[in-house]
């Protein structure tokens, strides 16, 4: 009797501040566009590599069940939650806390001409999204819309219509829609990330989608495996393996389970695919210390691109595939270095601290990050190439290194032991904030590697 009183009280006193929640945003949502409404102002696309950029607001209602049963409601809310968590996870997007929406399009209607955008700018709201679902015998409908709440603009408007099993990709199909329409690119969310984790003591090379969902094991070696490397359709994997007694480059397609290895005298590491081409560079040691090769997929070698004396290794080709940055200990200590690879033009882009690594190109080209070590302690980096000035993301939160981006540079993966002496895979907007942990994998997982995004697919 006790306990049933204090849910029954708990739950009345939840419903009063609900209440007075919504009379308050009533009352200041009236307030805000008495002040401001009347300026309509067209939506900018989003500059995901702004620094200071700051997260735009975006509603997501509940879904409209058009037949109303049971199993409509369950995928339709299972829908909401994979929504918001997708929108969540950009550095961009910040859904809100719905104890604040004004109304219900669930109810009222999901087109544009039943939504009362003044309920959605009173609150704050740039961004609405609505949805309705559909299901008969196992086959479900999804009708998305996406809407400029201060132009009272349907900005996307998308049906998908697929088993229940392809619910989560039907929900990434539209945010990566959504991630066109504001930013001009197809952000994240049809993108993989390859990396490093233990198993039993030995190193394997796992996959998980771009949140850290639907971890998959690629390599069973029952060795070490390190460095992969996707081709720019994300059909093939390069990785470097010691299955065979030493480091060999294997380089494997994921869904025809065939390919090939390369296996010259020496060392065969750190692989990186050219853009738009199914051509790799790795660092090969059978002519003596380790230099930079350019491979078919075969791993036949078509040319040598780094010549001077010197260890070379850890390529990554620019965005058009004409240049590759790299590191080098040709002046004694590890530092990176651009060349051009038609013109053999080379430039020393680090001078700062001893120990500067694993340098990566962004999407757009015009930045790098890269590995530095200074008193001890190992970070990440960036640098603008125009100015060659050099940008601390991360600091006193452990050792960081592995910086790769996302498809579309408004993040890194990276690995870090800031949450203790093992390393872990986090992910972190591209101007170093909002770090978070991205997998939660016993062992260690390292070397992340984030694959090429595919527009969307119907």
């Amino acid at each position: 009797m006790i306990s049933f009183t204090m849910n029954k009280s708990y739950c009345i006193q939840d419903m009063v501040n609900k209440i007075i929640l919504k009379i308050f945003f009533c009352f200041l949502g009236g307030f805000l566009f008495f002040l401001n409404p009347v300026y309509a102002r067209d939506y900018d696309y989003v500059n995901v590599t702004n620094p200071f950029l700051k997260k735009t607001p975006v509603a997501v209602t509940d879904f409209k069940t058009f037949n109303g049963h049971k199993t409509e409601v369950k995928i339709g809310k299972t829908a909401v939650s994979m929504l918001r968590e997708a929108l969540d996870f950009t550095g961009y997007l910040k859904t809100m806390n719905p104890v604040a929406f004004l109304s219900n399009p669930a109810e009222s209607g999901i087109g544009l001409g039943q939504i009362n955008f003044r309920d959605w700018t009173g609150i704050g709201a740039d961004l609405l999204i609505t949805g309705g679902i559909s299901e008969v015998a196992g086959k479900i409908t999804l009708k998305l819309r996406l809407f400029d709440t201060f132009n009272t603009k349907l900005l996307i408007g998308k049906i998908y219509t697929g088993p229940q099993s392809q619910l989560r990709k039907m929900i990434h199909l539209f945010c990566s829609e959504i991630s066109h329409q504001l930013t001009g690119k197809w952000g994240i969310f049809n993108s993989k990330i390859a990396f490093v984790s233990t198993v039993n003591g030995k190193k394997e090379i796992f996959s998980c989608d771009f949140d850290g969902q639907n971890i998959k094991q690629i390599t069973f070696h029952k060795s070490i495996s390190l460095s992969p490397a996707w081709s720019f359709d994300s059909k093939w994997l390069a990785y470097v393996s010691y299955a065979r007694g030493k480091p060999d480059l294997f380089i494997k397609n994921l869904e025809e389970k065939r390919g090939s290895i390369v296996n010259h005298k020496g060392m065969n590491i750190s692989p990186d695919w050219m853009p738009g081409q199914l051509k790799l560079a790795a660092a090969l040691s059978f002519s003596g210390d380790q230099e930079i090769y350019l491979l078919t997929i075969k791993g036949e070698i078509i040319k040598r691109i780094t010549t001077t004396w010197g260890i070379d290794v850890s390529p990554s080709f620019s965005p058009d595939g004409k240049k590759i940055v790299f590191t080098s200990k040709r002046t004694g200590t590890p530092q990176i270095y651009m060349k051009d690879i038609e013109s053999g033009g080379v430039q020393r882009l680090t001078f700062d601290g001893n120990n500067n690594t694993s340098a990566a190109f962004s999407p757009d080209g015009r930045m790098i990050a890269y590995v530095g070590i200074e008193k001890n302690h190992i970070d990440i980096f960036v640098m603008n190439l125009d100015s060659g000035l050099p940008v601390q993301l991360t600091k006193d939160a452990g050792d960081n290194e592995d910086p790769s981006w996302s498809p579309d540079g408004s993040m890194l993966v990276f690995t870090s032991t800031r949450q203790g002496n093992v390393p872990r895979i986090f992910v972190m907007n591209s101007s170093g904030s909002d770090p978070r942990r991205l997998l939660k994998l016993k062992g260690q997982q390292t070397q992340p590697a984030w694959s090429f995004s595919k527009s969307t697919e119907n």
